[in-house]
């Protein structure tokens, strides 16, 4: 059964001076999900946001906020994210050691719950959790940065993951993609298995705008559709 393709926004490429504008428009081209990263400067080298922003696009949208927390020891702030109005709190397993514990705090939480896999990180160190995800995060790029170009090795990662859901019987888990995500590299994405696709630089630099630059990727995901 072909799953429906999800478009979520990065705001971390998003001009943060119209930060509530970015957002409207990115709802208005057709986004289905707003793409919230959270970085520590510790986990990943770079410094983003904290649930301030994750109330302030609260306040802005009724789109579901995916808010991908790239930070040591995120159990401490998982309520903190939950208040704040996130939807999906997506963890990685690299700062996780009691994986099973983490993910179902989420889930007590009232959001849905998410593990990523950086580039370097098997598709193994996840096996026992699968029945306890609502979404599988491939990171196709380092963390840490946007603009980056995708890894295209970790494509195969997401066909994995796509087949072990399928043997476990978790087709309603979503396997999402982020980095390096444009028109021509979300068609590849999409055929490797993935059905959430994070774009942050294609859709917030467009040379025609934010509603224009999702706009091009819903595009390119309906000829990819059709093709199948």
């Amino acid at each position: 059964m072909k799953s429906r393709q999800i478009l979520a926004a990065s705001i971390l490429a998003a001009d943060f001076s119209r930060l509530g504008k970015e957002i409207h428009e990115a709802q208005a081209g057709g986004a289905d999900w707003i793409h919230v990263d959270i970085m520590d400067g510790h986990f990943v080298p770079n410094l983003s946001m904290g649930p301030h922003i994750v109330e302030a696009c609260r306040r802005v949208t009724d789109l579901p906020l995916d808010v991908h927390l790239m930070i040591e020891k995120p159990e401490k702030l998982l309520k903190n994210f939950a208040i704040a109005g996130a939807s999906r709190l997506t963890v990685h397993v690299e700062t996780c050691p009691h994986l099973h514990q983490t993910l179902n705090s989420i889930k007590d939480l009232g959001c849905s719950a998410g593990v990523t896999l950086n580039p370097g990180t098997p598709l193994s160190s996840i096996s026992e959790v699968i029945d306890e995800v609502d979404l599988i995060l491939i990171m196709t790029v380092n963390p840490g940065f946007g603009g980056q170009q995708l890894i295209r090795r970790t494509l195969q990662k997401v066909t994995e993951a796509r087949e072990l859901l399928q043997l476990r019987g978790r087709d309603s888990v979503y396997i999402e993609v982020d980095g390096g995500i444009d028109s021509q590299t979300i068609m590849d994405a999409a055929h490797a298995g993935a059905n959430v696709f994070v774009a942050g630089t294609s859709i917030f630099k467009h040379s025609l705008g934010t509603r224009s630059g999702v706009q091009v990727l819903r595009e390119a995901l309906e000829t990819e559709t059709i093709k199948e």
